[in-house]
Formats: C-alpha cells, sequence, structure tokens
C-alpha cells in the first residue's frame, strides 16, 4: 500500500501572493505572521499586511525567526498567538520561518513543548490552527511537507518531528518572491532541494508516486539552478525552482530523507551552519559512500540528466551523476566545513556525539547503504574538507 499526503491546497503562479488575503479570510479571523527579520527589512511583511487589510484582516506578527528555528523561538512566537487570540497562522519565509509556523500551529492546540513530540514519542491528537505557508527561497518545500525540524536548545540537537497534523492547510508557492534571493541563498536551498529529490528516489521507502516526484523535480534543478544562480532575475529558472522544490518537498515527505539530512542535523545544530549549506556540504560525500549500493538507481538519475549516459553501463553512469554533483557544488561555490570556519579542534571534540545524533534521527536506516556509528564519524571527517574537484572515491 502507497500513500501520499500533502496540503490541502496548493496555489500557485506569478503574483500569487496576494492570494493570502482570501486565503486567510476562508479559514479564520486573525492571523499570526510568522517571519524573520530579512523579510521584514525588505518589505514582504509589511505587504502580507496589506494584503489583509484589503479583505478585512486583523493580524499579529512574530518576526524573531533566525536561520535555524528553535524552541526559543516557537515558544515566544506562541505567547504572541495566544495574547493576541489568532486562529490562523501564516507563514513567510525560508524554511526555518515555515517550520517554526507549523510548530506554534499544533502546540496551540496540544498540550506540552514541541519536544514531547520528536520521533512517535507522542502524537498530536487536535486539530492544529490552520497554516497557509508561503516560501521565498527555493528549497526546503517545507510549504507541502508533514515534518518541521526544530533545534533543542537544552540538548544541542535538531529534533525532526514527522506528523501528518503539520501540514500546511493552504501553501502559495509565487515564484517572484525568490528573485529577491542572493546567489549563495539560491546555491544552498537549490542543492537542499536535489538532496531531497535524490534521497527520496534512492530511499528504502520510495514509491512509484514519489519518484515520478523526485525524478521531475531532480531534471529540472538540474537544468535550472546554475540559471537562477548567476540570473537572479531570470524568472522561468525561478519558476521552474519553485516548483522542483514543491515536487522535491512532497517527494521526501512521503518516503523520508536518507543519509544526507540525518548527518546534516547536528552540523546545524551545533555549529550553526544554515540547513542547506549543511546539506549540500555532505552530498558528493554520501554519494560516494552510498554509490555501490543504489548502482540502479542512481544510474537512472544520470541517464535523466545526461541521456547519452544510456550507453554505458549502470556503474559508470552512476559515478557520472556523482562527479556531476561535484561539478555543481564547485559552480554554486559551495563551501566544505573547514572553509565555511568550522573549527577543526572543536570539530573533532563533537564529532562521536554528532554521529550519535545523526543515527538517532532515524534517517539513515533510510539510506541503501546503512552506515555504522563508526563509518558516519569517518565519513563526517572525509566531508570535513572536501574537495570538489577530485575524483570519486570507491565506496
Amino acid at each position: 500500500m502507497y500513500e501520499l499526503l500533502v496540503p490541502s491546497r496548493v496555489v500557485y503562479g506569478r503574483d500569487t501572493f496576494a492570494e493570502v488575503g482570501p486565503q486567510a479570510k476562508a479559514l479564520g479571523t486573525k492571523a499570526l505572521i510568522v517571519s524573520d527579520p530579512v523579510m521584514e527589512k525588505i518589505g514582504l511583511v509589511a505587504r502580507c499586511e496589506q494584503y489583509l487589510q484589503q479583505v478585512g484582516m486583523t493580524f499579529a506578527k512574530y518576526t524573531g525567526v533566525d536561520t535555524e528555528p528553535t524552541d526559543v523561538h516557537v515558544k515566544e512566537a506562541l505567547d504572541v498567538c495566544r495574547s493576541e487570540q489568532c486562529d490562523v497562522i501564516i507563514a513567510l519565509g525560508g524554511g526555518s520561518s515555515i517550520d517554526a509556523a507549523k510548530a506554534v500551529s499544533v502546540m496551540m492546540t496540544n498540550e506540552g513543548t514541541i519536544s514531547d513530540y520528536v520521533g512517535n514519542q507522542k502524537r498530536f491528537t487536535e486539530k492544529p490552527l490552520p497554516l497557509i505557508a508561503i516560501p521565498t527561497t527555493a528549497g526546503t518545500g517545507s510549504e507541502v511537507t508533514k515534518v518541521t525540524v526544530i533545534i533543542d536548545t537544552k540538548m544541542d540537537v535538531k529534533m525532526m518531528i514527522s506528523q501528518p497534523a503539520l501540514l500546511p492547510a493552504v501553501a502559495i508557492v509565487d515564484p517572484l518572491l525568490t528573485v529577491s534571493c542572493p546567489p549563495s541563498v539560491t546555491a544552498a536551498t537549490g542543492v537542499d532541494a536535489l538532496c531531497h529529490a535524490i534521497e527520496a528516489y534512492i530511499s528504502r521507502r520510495a514509491h512509484p508516486v514519489t519518484d515520478a516526484l523526485a525524478l521531475s523535480a531532480i531534471e529540472a534543478i538540474v537544468g535550472h539552478l546554475r540559471r537562477a544562480y548567476e540570473n537572479g532575475q531570470d524568472i522561468e529558472a525561478r519558476e521552474k525552482m519553485a516548483i522542483a522544490a514543491m515536487k522535491a518537498g512532497m517527494a521526501f515527505s512521503n518516503a523520508s530523507v536518507t543519509l544526507v539530512h540525518g548527518m546534516s542535523r547536528p552540523i546545524g545544530a551545533l555549529f550553526h551552519v544554515p540547513h542547506g549549506v549543511s546539506n549540500a556540504m555532505l552530498l558528493p560525500g554520501v554519494l560516494e559512500f552510498t554509490k555501490d549500493s543504489a548502482i540502479e538507481r542512481l544510474a537512472v538519475i544520470a541517464r535523466i540528466i545526461k541521456p547519452p549516459l544510456k550507453d554505458v553501463s549502470d556503474t559508470e553512469a552512476a559515478e557520472a551523476l556523482v562527479e556531476e554533483v561535484k561539478q555543481l557544488c564547485r559552480d554554486l561555490h559551495i563551501p566544505n566545513m573547514k572553509t565555511w570556519g568550522i573549527d577543526k579542534t572543536a570539530f573533532d571534540k563533537v564529532v562521536d556525539k554528532m554521529a550519535a545524533d545523526a543515527l538517532a534521527s532515524g534517517s539513515p536506516a533510510n539510506n541503501p547503504k546503512v552506515p555504522t556509528h563508526e563509518e558516519i564519524v569517518a565519513l563526517y571527517h572525509y566531508c570535513y574538507d572536501y574537495q570538489y574537484d577530485t575524483k570519486t572515491v570507491s565506496s
């Protein structure tokens, strides 16, 4: 049996941001806008407020979300939501704002704290406040997923929670909102979307519907990410990337992610590296580690990206895919952990904890080649100063 969980409604297209007013009014009477300081600075929060005013909606706002959402952000936003008696939530921003807003939507109606719901230890039993998710990056796909990732500031771990209650009621995907993304953010979020799609396709939990979504997303990302990176005003590239990120989100939300995300979360939690960047740092190295256990599937991806590879063996095609991903990271100037500025001494002190946290997340168990603790430690060290211009090392 296969299952596909997606939001009740997806509104897509240029200038669909204006739909936030009618959509919010259909769901409640007072909105809480959850966003970040950058969205406020560039005027997108003010535009959202204007659209709500046009339909007679009252609203409050919380714009304190950082690059990585924490339980502190969730509590602060919850306090605003409760004191202002909001009954619909609008997430405006990248995956961090959307993830924080998801946590607020469920915790407004369910008991305890967000950390109580990590894994399957507790289920959301009460219907959440309706959430409208409006992404301003083409990357996380959080607008269409049942997943939220929040940092537990006491434990220094990223809490991944995956439950149907976290699905937004409405996703508004306006590719014009991504035009303001600087090249570095475009690159990191774009490779994040590529990670989602590749991991969903090679996941042990993949099924035919997620396969179709993932492969379509991969083809679009490889064909348009460089264009969006080189020219942020390339609207066609922005449109293709917005759709691809959404498809990749639907794919991994239903097939799960694998080793890249499992290893990425501890990097973000301990060294405050943005999610997309930490995924991008790991993708080529993890593909090398996984390659021999996923030859056929990686070959399928390779031949979609480069049709001439149909004339070579699966092994050669899979190796060519790894080289193509490395070239993409090189073209996008993706840093490794060393060039990002992660101190090697500090890294060595916590690498065992990182490996343990990665395994505990459950994501590595979905990988075609399930790693041991020792293999994850070795892979972290390998990726620390990974060189994108070296030839593939056999796993």
